[in-house]
């Protein structure tokens, strides 16, 4: 097995960053490249590389990361977000530890997303 993920690091603490949110299923940081005004990362403590890694037991997992980006929205009093998981390199996955994209506080039109 290679060295583990920049995310990996994070959670260990190996690697220093703020933690905006944590519990025990998940930790959010601030994307260090947003892509919007409010450019947030749902990163589960479960090292899976992508979606095509999550088995059955990952469901309440995968639930969780979308009740937390709920919570986080209701927090921070956004107006409204969206959520983006990239799942393998040709769909635009660098770090290979699967995490959610929360973006906010930007027009984001669904006009060409499915392009």
């Amino acid at each position: 097995m290679g060295e583990p993920s920049v995310f990996c690091q994070i959670i260990s603490g190996a690697i220093s960053a703020e933690k905006i949110y944590e519990d025990d299923l998940c930790i959010v940081i601030e994307d260090r490249a947003p892509q919007a005004p409010t450019h947030l990362l749902i990163i589960p403590r479960k090292p899976l590389v992508n979606l095509f890694d999550a088995k059955s037991d990952d469901k309440v997992l995968l639930g969780h990361l979308m009740w937390v980006a709920a919570e986080l929205g209701r927090k921070l009093a956004l107006e409204g977000f969206r959520l983006v998981v990239n799942n393998g390199r040709s769909a635009g996955q660098t770090v290979f530890h699967l995490h959610v994209h929360l973006l906010a506080d930007q027009h984001m039109p669904e006009q060409g997303l499915a392009q």
